[in-house]
């Protein structure tokens, strides 16, 4: 079998596209999580993979890191794959792999020297409920491991959001004057029941259009609104909550990022709690996101677009909503590579038709989903819309430290 870079697939998809890159939908299903039906997969597609993988809830976007589901995950799940048109034939290769043999010719020298990878991906989150109060490691506690360390940040569409699910409300940290001996005994208590670990948190109700920053280390469960959600290059999480909606999370998921010769140790996971970020008494004032302009709004809308950064807190990765009005064509230019998802309207992006689908089949082929190089976006991408009364809504993604974020 030719290797990729053999075959020169990567190069020819460079060239077909000049620059961006068509992606193949990217669906992860979760054993703990029940769908909440709002990312656009058919109904009968939510459990295509069996009852025993669970529920898809998730599609990954711009992703080159596989999902941890355990030992039933399926080859290459997780990873977003490549559309190249073959002389009429469509043919599909992982970008992980395209990345691997282009480096800073997809995602920019910048990215490629610091990291020799695409070190982030986004997903649309989907649940009908709450997920248990979890945690995400640092990047010092996640190598024991042999992964990375996870910030992320929420941003929720309005487009995904016509029902909040079950409890659109997200706990965030540790509610001040809690004591580190109080959640040390909910770690302790998480086979017996409920540890009832959310009495110490505090929940804020999710609004769409608003989001929200999760550094590593910050205990958390979030809410039940379908969720954008950029994220550093990891899939580490233990899950500190026993009880969630009547429903009994295994014990296995505790120690799910504990490195083998200290399971069993609760001391290690309080070690994993930054109790300071945990407790700050700010909580709305440091860590919700309004969307911001990426400048002045009077002088976008002379040029018929609106664009916003959505993400902004994190050093790990940003994101952006691009608004084209109804009618109107735009040139769009950034610093940096960015992965990027639509969430209304159609039009041309580039040499690239672009829709919003209605409806997906399993292993269906979408044109929602693009990756910029970084070159195209520096040059800038002519995006027409083709609707007179629909505008064109899409999401981007970036990698760490963009040049353009000077919030």
């Amino acid at each position: 079998m030719k290797t990729l870079e053999k075959s020169g697939l990567a190069e020819k998809a460079l060239a077909q596209g000049k620059g961006i890159l068509r992606l193949a939908p990217t669906w992860v299903p979760r054993s703990f999580c029940v769908p909440g039906r709002r990312i656009k997969l058919h109904p009968d597609d939510y459990y295509v993979l069996g009852g025993n993988r669970g529920g898809i809830d998730e599609r990954w976007f711009s992703s080159t890191t596989p999902a941890k589901n355990g030992p039933l995950t399926g080859q290459d799940e997780g990873l977003s794959k490549i559309v190249f048109n073959d002389g009429g034939k469509e043919v599909q290769f992982l970008l992980k792999d395209a990345i691997d043999e282009l480096k800073g010719e997809i995602i920019g020298q910048r990215l490629w020297d610091a990291h020799e990878s695409w070190p982030m991906y986004s997903k649309f989150f989907d649940n009908m409920g709450p997920l248990p109060h979890h945690i995400h490691h640092n990047d010092e506690h996640a190598a024991l491991i042999g992964q990375k360390g996870k910030p992320e940040a929420y941003y929720f569409p309005p487009q995904l959001n016509n029902h909040g699910g079950d409890f659109p409300y997200t706990f965030f940290g540790i509610t001040p004057g809690t004591t580190r001996e109080q959640i040390r005994e909910c770690l302790v208590n998480f086979t017996k029941g409920d540890n009832k670990i959310t009495n110490y948190s505090s929940a804020f109700r999710l609004e769409p259009g608003t989001g929200w920053d999760v550094p590593p280390g910050m205990l958390h469960a979030p809410g039940s609104l379908c969720t954008y959600e950029p994220q550093k290059a990891s899939d580490v999480f233990a899950m500190y909550q026993s009880l969630v909606n009547e429903a009994i999370i295994p014990e296995e998921l505790l120690w799910n990022g504990t490195p083998q010769y200290r399971i069993g140790d609760v001391d290690q996971l309080m070690e994993v709690i930054d109790w300071e970020l945990n407790t700050n008494p700010n909580m709305l004032e440091t860590r919700f996101m309004l969307p911001k302009p990426v400048k002045p709004l009077d002088e976008m809308k002379a040029e018929d677009y609106v664009e916003n950064w959505v993400c902004y807190h994190s050093d790990a990765f940003s994101a952006k909503e691009l608004t084209v009005f109804p009618g109107q064509t735009v040139t769009i230019k950034d610093s940096a590579a960015y992965g990027m998802i639509m969430m209304q309207g159609h039009g041309k992006m580039g040499e690239w038709d672009i829709e919003t689908p209605a409806l997906i089949r399993y292993g269906q082929l979408t044109q929602d989903e693009f990756f910029v190089t970084e070159q195209a976006a520096k040059e800038g991408i002519r995006i027409v819309n083709h609707s007179t009364v629909d505008p064109i809504v899409m999401l981007k993604h970036f990698g760490p430290e963009n040049p353009d974020l000077t919030l």
